[in-house]
């Protein structure tokens, strides 16, 4: 049974325990919040250091190489082994390949090698270029060139190998298998080159668009030690120094490449330059081919047939500026003889007509920029003129209305920390960056800083860093 007496319970009432770590964490993320806001809603002016450089329209094209190659086939069956290098030169009745119908000659050749054999510094500096040559133009995308450049190492090896046992041909005689020996000169002049892809009859009479489809294209490589029938392929011989890259392009380039007659190109694979004389095919479905004709560096293409060049029809030097960072602006035009210089540090101004609380006329020096000059003209800031006010010639009555304008292309310079318009002179421009004059009088230097974007500031615009 329940006492009577005072039965109203006291709630308990905990204290208030502020955590510390929770308030410092939830300042850290307003703050955090706040300097997120304000980068998103800051005015953002990116510069752009002006740098010397060069610039070229983007002509980069694949091109297929066309020169004079005859193919030679075997006249007998048997085992193929080279003793030229691809690349090389060769002159009529130079030793090429043996043919070799019971195999005893590759064997005999395997036991002569599997001795002690040095190479000469002169076969070793061959390797050595050949491996340099293949380092510093090695392409990921184009992994298909590390085949070739294995063939190539593979034939320059048999060759010198090969080479060294000729040396004693006495010793073959003396072994009972050169009657089975087929040894085979070169029927002509010209450079020796292993692989054959069928596109050594090609002429520009036949291309067409799918002949620059890779995927389609097969190269036959041929390599020693390997059994050949009577007719197979044993190399090609290309003839001719002379020799030519056809691409394919639309009408418009072709005929601004045909005006020119001669082009400057740039060899991608090893930066070469050569230059060749243009010509242009249409066949019958209406497509456009260039072709360039050379007369020197076939040698050094020989095994390429899909070569990568850069037409360079422009080649200006000078200094190089993005086109984002170009603006134009109008100016006020006055004859020199209205420009002066006043006050204590000579600034450059014009005398402007004014009137004073009485309406008496008087004059006022206006300082002005100058930003460009003919021969008798300058190109004077707008700022503090306007059209109408009237200047006066030097110690002269004679005065002028202001009213003719003109329109300097040109970009905001940044190095004093504000935008500044300096005129510039375009050489030459493509659809990402121009090339200008570089020194000039009102304009830019090599190393200025300037606003990549020209929308993105007004002129006289403080930038903060």
């Amino acid at each position: 049974m329940r006492a009577n007496g005072d039965d109203n319970v006291v709630k308990y009432r905990k204290p208030l325990n502020i955590n510390i770590g929770m308030v410092i964490f939830a300042a850290i993320f307003v703050y955090i919040v706040v300097c997120v806001f304000g980068y998103f809603t800051e005015k953002h002016i990116v510069p752009y250091e002006v740098k010397e450089g060069s610039l070229s329209s983007n002509n980069v094209y694949q091109g297929i190489a066309l020169r004079s190659e005859e193919i030679v086939t075997a006249s007998q069956a048997g085992y193929i082994n080279y003793y030229a290098r691809e690349g090389e030169r060769v002159g009529v009745g130079n030793l090429v390949y043996t043919l070799d119908e019971s195999g005893k000659l590759s064997e005999y050749l395997t036991d002569e090698g599997s001795g002690e054999n040095s190479l000469s510094d002169k076969d070793l500096s061959e390797l050595k270029t050949e491996i340099l040559g293949f380092t510093s133009n090695f392409d990921e995308t184009e992994f298909a060139q590390t085949y070739d450049f294995k063939y190539s190492v593979k034939g320059t090896v048999l060759k010198l190998a090969n080479a060294n046992v000729l040396e004693n041909i006495d010793k073959i005689n003396s072994s009972g298998i050169s009657e089975l020996v087929a040894f085979c000169p070169a029927p002509k002049s010209g450079i020796v080159i292993y692989s054959v892809d069928g596109y050594e009859d090609l002429t520009i009479e036949q291309f067409t668009s799918d002949l620059f489809e890779n995927d389609e294209y097969e190269k036959k490589q041929l390599i020693s030690n390997e059994l050949i029938a009577n007719g197979d392929p044993v190399y090609k011989l290309s003839t001719n120094e002379d020799w030519s890259i056809v691409i394919q392009t639309d009408e418009e380039k072709a005929a601004e490449l045909v005006e020119l007659e001669y082009v400057k190109v740039k060899f991608l694979k090893n930066q070469n330059t050569s230059w060749g004389e243009v010509s242009t095919y249409t066949n019958p479905d209406g497509e456009v081919f260039i072709e360039l004709k050379f007369n020197n560096s076939m040698v050094t293409f020989c095994t390429d047939r899909f070569i990568d060049i850069e037409l360079i029809t422009e080649d200006e030097t000078g200094l190089k500026i993005p086109n984002s960072s170009i603006v134009e602006k109008e100016f006020f035009i006055v004859p020199k003889e209205y420009v002066t210089q006043s006050g204590v540090n000579g600034n450059t101004g014009v005398m402007r007509e004014a009137f004073d609380e009485n309406g008496t006329a008087t004059t006022e020096f206006v300082e002005t920029t100058i930003y460009n000059e003919t021969e008798t003209e300058y190109y004077l800031d707008d700022s503090q003129l306007r059209i109408g006010d009237y200047i006066i010639k030097p110690e002269s009555t004679q005065k002028q209305s202001i009213s003719k304008r003109g329109t300097l292309i040109g970009v905001y310079n940044i190095n004093k920390g504000y935008a500044d318009f300096k005129q510039i002179n375009i050489l030459y421009q493509n659809e990402e960056y121009s090339i200008v004059k570089s020194n000039t009088q009102y304009g830019l230097n090599v190393y200025d800083y300037i606003v990549l974007d020209a929308a993105s500031v007004e002129e006289d615009e403080i930038i903060n860093e």
